[in-house]
């Protein structure tokens, strides 16, 4: 049975009673409750997948793959970790983990805000277009590959091949990068970025220094081809 819609500001729902379904039927229903929780989510996934309205979602445990995909104005919090794509082709509003996040977190979203307040595996943020996505310990290789616009920001070390083609999307590390993919370099940390990363942190509840950081972007040398550089291709 589905559960029913109440006028009850905040609703609990267990997912031992629920399908995966029948919760993301009844956030998505035109009378969604404002303010709802799910308990004993058990790695389930696609939960709180494709949501446009003004809802705030609290998760209470471990989720797995594309856990608030194609996000739209809510607020999603996991408390727990969380599989692969979360935040997928999130286009607005703002996602959570507060555990760690496995590959692919935020991969080609828009919009929104993406955060980890533990670590994010292999291609965080790949073919990221204006997300921004702050995490707060390492992330793994691969990450911002071919990241189009957005922000990526960590707090942690960065895994190998970091920004690869990158294009326009901007990078902030704290610790150590195991290497940079092709055609991202680093890059002046000028008042304009010291200012833009303070913002990200407060917005992400980050208390660090910006001055810590350091930013990465675009050597803009293979938006397009040329024999001259096809060993970097």
């Amino acid at each position: 049975m589905a559960p029913a819609v109440t006028t009850v500001e905040t609703v609990r729902l267990d997912l031992r009673e629920h399908s995966v379904r029948e919760v993301n039927a009844l956030l998505h229903a035109p009378d969604a409750p404002r303010r709802v929780t799910l308990t004993e989510p058990r790695g389930a996934h696609a939960l709180a997948c494709g949501l446009d309205d003004d809802l705030e979602v609290v998760i209470e445990g471990h989720v797995g793959y594309y856990c608030a995909g194609m996000n739209q104005r809510a607020e999603v919090t996991v408390r727990g970790n969380a599989g692969v794509g979360v935040a997928e082709n999130m286009m607005s509003g703002t996602v959570r983990i507060t555990g760690d996040a496995s590959q692919s977190a935020g991969a080609t979203a828009h919009g929104g805000l993406l955060v980890v307040e533990g670590n994010a595996a292999a291609r965080c943020g790949i073919s990221m277009k204006g997300v921004d996505i702050v995490v707060g310990g390492d992330i793994g290789h691969m990450s911002a590959f071919m990241g189009q616009a957005g922000r990526l920001v960590v707090c942690g070390d960065a895994g190998e091949a970091l920004g690869d083609s990158l294009y326009e999307a901007r990078i902030y590390v704290r610790g150590t990068v195991a290497s940079l993919g092709a055609d991202c370099v680093a890059k002046p940390m000028l008042a304009e970025h010291l200012a833009e990363l303070a913002q990200l942190l407060s917005d992400a509840g980050f208390d660090a220094d910006p001055a810590d950081f350091t930013r990465y972007g675009s050597a803009r040398e293979l938006y397009n081809f040329h024999v001259d550089n096809v060993g970097a291709y």
